[in-house]
């Protein structure tokens, strides 16, 4: 059952989990593939629950076992239906959706439930033992400032919070010529397009804080594009092969050198306000983990809802205080 197609539609949705019963059946079998095992080294048919179908219940010692245990389900009262629902609808809806959208599509009554289901399945995004991106790709890497305007406290950037990117370049191959004499197109950016990205809220724009974010996110000896900012200037001396460019206000240069970095900050901007219509500080981390996971999972669609779960079984649960008051924080380049 782990090897399930992944649901095209909601009736396909409905015919794969129609209960809590189906959706308990595919959690048993991602935690245990050759059959349910007991800790105490019992192996079989568990005792099964109608009223709970999310526990199983060993022969021999008579433990229970639960399979939202370590999960982002942990210790919920939701039935696991809704769960499964809202990871389909924000993994098969491309724009992703507001909690207040959430809360109506799944029937909930309370806007805190839909938001504690929103962001724990959004941890259920970052995955725990990440890799690091770039290698024989080259990496281009910015920060950029996000929040609303200021007015009446001048010039500056009051009351933005900083978010640092690195995305990889990537190559398209060259198509053959399929005898289209009409065709004579220039492939944008030279044909360059964006890899894995990945993402973090920083404090400042200190050497500092930026070295640390690249050494984090980019592998070793990775060719590192940046601009002139001399935050980046250590780079070379960590064994990085660094490439500043120094855009000075120039588009042109900018189109050239860092093309990619600037149009992922553009549309992480349009995506937090055309959806959500702007983010508080202290859950803009969540929000970046989730865009990084659809960012690097935009030309494997089908494989989000799985993937999603299937992260999701190996994190632990958080309460509504502590992602509510900003606390639950994971590390964008943790996605993907």
């Amino acid at each position: 059952m782990t090897d399930l197609p992944f649901p095209k539609s909601l009736p396909d949705f409905q015919r794969i989990f129609p209960n809590d019963a189906a959706c308990a059946k595919y959690l048993e079998n991602i935690r245990w593939r050759e059959g349910f095992r007991c800790a105490c080294g019992w192996s079989g048919e568990p005792y099964r629950f109608s009223s709970r179908p999310g526990v199983l219940r060993c022969r021999a010692c008579k433990t229970d076992a639960r399979l939202t245990a370590g999960t982002v389900m942990q210790d919920t009262h939701t039935p696991l239906s809704v769960w499964f629902w809202g990871a389909y609808l924000l993994t098969s809806m491309t724009p992703g959706m507001s909690a207040v959208q959430f809360q109506r599509q799944l029937g909930l009554t309370r806007y805190e439930t839909a938001f504690q289901l929103l962001h724990k399945l959004r941890a259920g995004m970052v995955r725990p033992n990440r890799d690091r991106i770039g290698g024989k790709f080259p990496v281009e890497v910015d920060e950029t400032w996000m929040g609303g305007q200021t007015r009446g406290e001048g010039k500056g950037t009051h009351h933005k919070t900083c978010v640092a990117g690195a995305v990889e370049i990537r190559q398209r191959k060259p198509k053959e010529d399929a005898g289209d004499k009409h065709s004579k197109a220039i492939p944008r950016r030279g044909g360059r397009y964006a890899g894995r990205l990945r993402l973090s809220v920083i404090p400042n724009r200190g050497a500092k804080t930026l070295t640390r974010f690249v050494s984090d996110s980019v592998e070793d000896r990775t060719m590192v594009v940046t601009d002139g900012w001399g935050a980046y200037d250590g780079l070379g001396e960590m064994g990085f092969e660094h490439l500043p460019v120094a855009e000075r206000g120039e588009a042109r240069i900018a189109e050239e050198y860092l093309p990619l970095i600037h149009l992922v900050f553009s549309n992480l901007k349009a995506w937090i306000l055309g959806v959500h219509h702007g983010v508080d500080p202290q859950h803009l981390q969540a929000y970046c983990n989730e865009f990084t996971f659809r960012f690097n999972r935009r030309f494997y669609p089908f494989n989000s809802f799985r993937s999603l779960l299937g992260l999701a079984g190996s994190l632990e649960s958080h309460t509504y205080e502590e992602l509510y008051s900003g606390e639950c924080k994971h590390s964008c380049a943790s996605t993907g």
